[in-house]
């Protein structure tokens, strides 16, 4: 029965050729637009994550307070109002991973006749583990780099290529404010951080060297920053009060009174972004399917056409034994073929139009396994949910007048 069906559904189909492929269009540029919008945005999604993964994972930055100059505030960060030893008392807090006391400031890095300006900071080896930071060439200073002060220096992708282009950087000596440190490692790439920041132009020493060194007497005894590395994300609301109130009564602090840090939740932030990635991406997803609604109605117009045609041919199945629902069943079967295979065009085009964006933009556009079926599913239900008031109508034509009709 279902065979015959299908063989009278693609009979129909082929006496109106033209008709058909035009009905099917708009289910293709539908289903099209609606793999492309959902592979383009998961793309932005993981993007936006693998930006995130980068930065660290269930990480706090604690900065110190802004300095007060003659009646001028500076930003966070810019007073002495932390030290190592306030990280030394946090990591001892309970769900906490790491910590790392950071002094950051920018400096201009020479190597023979090459120079080049970048972000450096002081910290200690735990800095790589709460940034989730691996070394790509190389070796990473130790702990007893940082106690003996060692002036050796790992080095960002990018400050490889600036500074000594095709040359291996490992065991060379460069000199960081009239400083000389010998690199002793490269760290993996990171790319652009959530502000567009690119992450690997970037040189870490021993926090101790920093100090020493390049900080002045202004931070040799203080920290502009540090991180802390939770062990999960589920400890993070009860870690974040716990070190607020740690360094509370560390530096005298009351609770009703403006603290001399400030505590951000890099959490948080990547939980923002990626909620803003994900809301961008059903945005694209529903605009496409705009266009689905538009297949849809087209498809409900031509099979009213269709039925009105041949309503003597359903008179005539009626009168010899056809049941309302096999009329019914047929028509609507004719629907779901013509969505179907519209979809089915429609899948082959977007994961083609997807190929082509990521050839135009040079990134990886990949249509997931997920799109594909939802794609078939709306295809199939949009068939389904356009073409039943037509086959409806069929199916309840008084057979009688279905045979007078002209």
């Amino acid at each position: 029965m279902l065979r015959q069906m299908l063989y009278e559904a693609l009979v129909a189909m082929s006496a109106n050729r033209m008709r058909s492929f035009l009905t099917m269009l708009g289910m293709m540029i539908g289903v099209a637009s609606v793999v492309l919008m959902l592979a383009i945005g998961q793309t932005a999604r993981d993007s936006v994550q693998k930006t995130i993964d980068s930065m660290g994972s269930h990480l706090f930055i604690v900065l110190a307070g802004s300095a007060n100059s003659g009646g001028i505030r500076s930003g966070s960060g810019a007073s002495n109002t932390l030290t190592a030893s306030d990280a030394t008392a946090i990591a001892e807090l309970d769900g906490v991973n790491v910590t790392a006391p950071v002094v950051q400031a920018k400096q201009q890095l020479v190597y023979g006749a090459a120079n080049w300006n970048s972000d450096v900071y002081g910290s200690t080896p735990d800095y790589l583990i709460a940034r989730g930071w691996q070394v790509a060439q190389g070796t990473a200073f130790d702990d007893s780099d940082v106690r003996s002060s060692r002036r050796v220096a790992l080095i960002g992708a990018s400050v490889a290529t600036n500074l000594f282009g095709d040359e291996n950087p490992i065991g060379q000596s460069m000199r960081i404010n009239r400083t000389s440190f010998d690199v002793v490692g490269v760290l993996a790439s990171k790319g652009q951080s959530l502000d567009g920041r690119d992450q690997d132009d970037t040189v870490i020493i021993p926090l101790t060297s920093a100090q020493r060194y390049l900080a002045g007497n202004r931070w040799r005894s203080s920290v502009r920053m540090i991180l802390v590395q939770a062990t999960s994300d589920e400890v993070m609301t009860n870690l974040g009060l716990d070190i607020d109130a740690l360094l509370r009564d560390r530096h005298k602090i009351d609770t009703t009174a403006d603290a001399d840090f400030s505590l951000n939740n890099l959490a948080a932030l990547a939980d923002s972004a990626a909620q803003i990635a994900r809301t961008m991406s059903l945005l694209l997803g529903a605009i496409a399917s705009i266009s689905l609604v538009v297949g849809g109605i087209g498809i409900m117009n031509i099979m009213l056409v269709s039925v009105t045609e041949r309503t003597r041919e359903i008179g005539i199945r009626m009168a010899i034994g056809a049941r309302q629902r096999d009329v019914l069943s047929q028509f609507l079967l004719e629907s779901l073929m013509i969505s179907i295979t519209g979809g089915l065009l429609g899948l082959i085009f977007g994961m083609a139009g997807a190929k082509l964006v990521g050839s135009i933009w040079s990134m990886s556009v990949t249509v997931s396994l997920d799109a594909v079926v939802l794609a078939f599913a709306i295809s199939a239900t949009t068939g389904v949910f356009f073409g039943f008031y037509p086959a409806l109508k069929a199916s309840r034509l008084d057979p009688i007048e279905a045979l007078r009709y002209q």
